[in-house]
């Protein structure tokens, strides 16, 4: 009798363990809860600092050189971004002539924003509050309007270590943001665009982004150029960045055909036989193992209707271009003429 008074509770015992095991293995597939988030849009960026810091991936960088607004603003709030940024996830929103964008009627991209981090809240509230021109409640939350460059700011406090940022013209954008970080986090949630390309973003990444393309809208959107040179027709780019002893770089475009994945590698192919041509240049003036190294990792290739680009950069490779880059020197005081 015993035994069979048992044998419910071990079904019962087993199916919960079943269920949270279904759980756990779906929140590891799904994308991190702040890209989650995120409204509806047109791209996604997402980006761990957290475990960026934790790899010591790019370490030792040159300090951070702080301009003079950036400064103020640490003095007032105590938050540096290279050090209390532990995650930060954005969402894309194109002007809605760029063929049905999220952005509606706004001339130019929009973006809606979820920081993770070491935030204090008894100096940021009051830096925000004098920014601020009004102070909305929504559900008890505060959402503060902040005018700059012709728009409104809106901002809100999640949580103790989260904050929601949108210039989107519609306020009900970052009201929906409140809205969803109030209930339970779902693996099945999250905007469509991101759910249904996530699965194609490498495990272990440090930082993804997913973008529509639009090459005869985009123009110079993201300050690479025109997208048409490399993309004929529009198409969806999945781009990541993991950590393994170096930095992998991997870029999917998710086209309509084959052939037109097939323009694209065509067109990439060319670009770099550039990059290697410029290898050659660098021999001639010397040999260094990190650079010959990351441009002969430069490879793109088709499979089926994407276009694969891969790379690998060496961590040395991060830390000699950051410490090299120039730095804006203030101008030197010129003698006076006698």
């Amino acid at each position: 009798m015993r035994i069979r008074r048992s044998v419910p509770i071990v079904i019962a015992v087993l199916l919960i363990a079943a269920a949270i095991a279904l759980v756990v293995a779906l929140r590891k597939q799904a994308p991190p809860e702040a890209a989650r988030l995120l409204p509806g849009a047109d791209g996604f960026l997402y980006i761990n600092l957290k475990w960026i810091r934790t790899f010591n991936a790019t370490a030792p960088l040159p300090p951070v050189s702080r301009e003079p607004e950036y400064q103020k603003f640490v003095e007032q709030t105590g938050f540096q971004f290279e050090r209390d940024l532990d995650q930060a996830a954005f969402a894309v929103h194109y002007p809605q002539s760029w063929g049905d964008g999220t952005g509606g009627d706004a001339p130019e991209p929009r973006f809606s924003e979820i920081f993770i981090g070491k935030f204090d809240s008894t100096r940021i509230l009051p830096y925000l509050k004098k920014l601020s021109s009004s102070i909305d409640n929504y559900r008890g939350f505060d959402i503060y309007n902040i005018p700059l460059e012709g728009r409104t700011v809106r901002v809100a406090f999640l949580s103790y270590d989260s904050i929601a940022v949108s210039n989107h013209p519609n306020p009900d954008v970052i009201r929906g943001i409140v809205d969803r970080s109030r209930k339970l986090a779902s693996p099945f949630g999250g905007p469509s665009l991101l759910r249904k390309f996530y699965h194609d973003v490498p495990l272990a990444s440090l930082s993804f982004a997913i973008l529509r393309v639009h090459p005869a809208a985009m123009q110079s959107f993201g300050g690479l150029g025109s997208w048409s040179i490399l993309f004929p027709k529009p198409a969806v780019v999945v781009i990541s960045a993991r950590y393994l002893r170096a930095v992998h770089l991997q870029a999917e475009a998710f086209t309509g055909s084959e052939s037109d994945a097939q323009a694209i590698v065509d067109k990439a192919s060319t670009f770099l036989s550039l990059f290697h041509a410029a290898e050659g240049s660098v021999r001639t003036h010397g040999t260094d193992a990190d650079v010959k190294a990351f441009f002969d990792s430069l490879k793109v290739e088709r499979s089926r209707d994407r276009a694969i680009f891969t790379a690998t950069v060496p961590s040395g490779f991060v830390k000699k271009a950051l410490a090299e880059a120039p730095t804006d020197q203030p101008p030197q005081a010129q003698p006076a003429k006698p």
